[in-house]
């Protein structure tokens, strides 16, 4: 009895549909205009309501901000927008009353231009952590490689004071870690156990399968197109023994979630990360990435996931997130009524099908995506970055907006749209980027009771979408469960 309650529990995540939380979007609790730990610490009756078992949590360490939290300069501490470390331990003990696990999000590919390592990193060439990153030297008196950023432009920069290139795969505010350095993986096992220490119960690993990179450096092919083909900086020769090094090291502390972002639309590769002494599961971006809503090639991929999962292995359900636009959106064909349909759809088919649901805050009331008016209103590095190169090539203003916007993941960040107020019931100030012009109508306060609204017209009875919701992981998911 007892190793098959040890099994249950290790297994928890099994059972549980996930709420993703974009943390600067979601409840700002200070009046700043930036969501934080108190705000959402006074928002988990209303996750609880919804059904919902675990949170992920994007990051909330010291940044610059470059890419929004994404370029993290301590990793060990909260950074003031959204709280203390005091505010993160009651954040995970309040949550944990109401039975709902906590996991965060974590960069272990890349720091901070700003984080101490790399500011002793760059100190001099014979410094004790040069060799923490990736340095090289020029080629003919120019960058190493021909590697592009994922962002656009060159993936390798300039440093005048030591005179060589250090790579950054997306900004260059974000500088790769050396993972063949085995002091870099031990500051990074030291990063996870003080985590786990405080309570946190998993990991979503960024763009986990850019870890390594072929040590050799070649040039990547270029299509006839000009599009780069990423075959040597992402899923390289000793990937999957750095992300087995990762887990095996968590699991041997506690019983955790360990979830990984592959950077890849290919099932064949998706496979590859998850199950047994890997991950437990990855993103299926070959799923839930999908810019329009076509049953057939939904079912062919659904089933496709179902033949090439092993019996250790279980996809993921997700249509939206913080990097892509809204499904509901996505979905619409111009047609907001149409978008709303699907959407719902969308919602019954992750909330029944085999496989871990990750429902993204706002899309259970069917929040819209955001279209900036002009580049001002606009925040993101990848829409930035696109406008500057669009502009840079000559290209006029509306043209260089329009390709701002298509590269933007803008779109879905919008404040969490809790009532009708001037600022949704997200802040007493102006938030931090702009609302979602559906706010007014479409919010929290508005769907509770009543069956006309998004969620809480799915079919079943008249009652709030958060007790739909519950009613659904109750019901018709744990019947789901059953089958994996």
């Amino acid at each position: 009895m007892g190793e098959q309650k040890t099994q249950k529990e290790m297994l928890w995540w099994r059972n549980a549909v996930f709420y993703e939380i974009y943390m600067p979007s979601f409840c700002d609790g200070n009046g700043d205009g930036i969501g934080d730990f108190p705000g959402l610490i006074s928002k988990l009756d209303y996750l609880q309501e919804l059904g919902i078992g675990g949170i992920w949590l994007t990051p909330f360490y010291p940044s610059p901000r470059v890419d929004n939290g994404y370029d993290i300069s301590d990793y060990c501490e909260v950074d003031p927008d959204y709280g203390t470390l005091a505010d993160f331990d009651r954040l995970v003990s309040e949550a944990h009353r109401r039975g709902i696990k906590v996991i965060a999000d974590l960069v272990l590919n890349h720091t901070s231009s700003k984080h101490p390592w790399f500011i002793e990193s760059r100190s001099s060439r014979s410094s004790s952590k040069r060799d923490w990153y990736i340095w090289k030297d020029p080629v003919n008196g120019n960058a190493p490689n021909n590697w592009e950023s994922f962002f656009g432009g060159p993936a390798w920069e300039w440093d005048e004071a030591t005179g060589q290139y250090y790579y950054h795969a997306f900004a260059k505010e974000q500088v790769d870690l050396n993972w063949a350095h085995p002091e870099v993986r031990q500051a990074m096992k030291d990063v996870m156990k003080f985590w786990l220490d405080r309570g946190i119960d998993g990991f979503r690993l960024d763009v986990i399968n850019f870890l390594k990179v072929s040590g050799q450096f070649p040039d990547n092919p270029v299509d006839a197109s000009g599009v780069q083909e990423h075959r040597y900086d992402q899923n390289q020769e000793g990937i999957l023994e750095a992300i087995r090094e990762i887990c095996d090291f968590v699991r041997s502390r506690k019983s955790v979630f360990m979830v990984g972002e592959v950077g890849s639309e290919d099932m064949a590769v998706l496979r590859e990360y998850s199950g047994g002494s890997l991950l437990d599961v990855v993103f299926n971006f070959n799923l839930g990435s999908r810019k329009e809503l076509h049953v057939q090639d939904l079912f062919h991929e659904l089933k496709h996931m179902e033949e090439l999962h092993g019996p250790d292995q279980l996809p993921t359900l997700f249509f939206s997130s913080h990097d892509m636009p809204r499904h509901i959106s996505r979905f619409s064909s111009g047609e907001e009524e149409a978008g709303r349909r699907r959407a719902k759809l969308m919602a019954a088919l992750m909330l029944t099908a085999k496989g871990v649901p990750f429902i993204y805050y706002g899309d259970e009331i069917g929040i819209s995506d955001f279209i900036p008016a002009h580049i001002g209103e606009m925040k993101d590095i990848q829409g930035l970055t696109a406008y500057r190169i669009a502009k840079e090539s000559g290209m006029p203003e509306a043209e260089a907006l329009e390709a701002a916007i298509a590269k933007s993941r803008d779109h879905s960040r919008t404040p969490m749209q809790w009532n009708a107020s001037p600022n949704a019931g997200f802040s007493t100030r102006e938030p931090w980027i702009s609302l979602s012009s559906s706010f007014r109508d479409v919010h929290v306060e508005n769907q509770r009771g009543k069956t006309d609204r998004y969620m809480s017209s799915i079919g079943l009875s008249s009652v709030s979408a958060g007790i739909i919701l519950r009613f659904m992981t109750g019901n018709m998911c744990s019947c789901a469960r059953k089958m994996n």
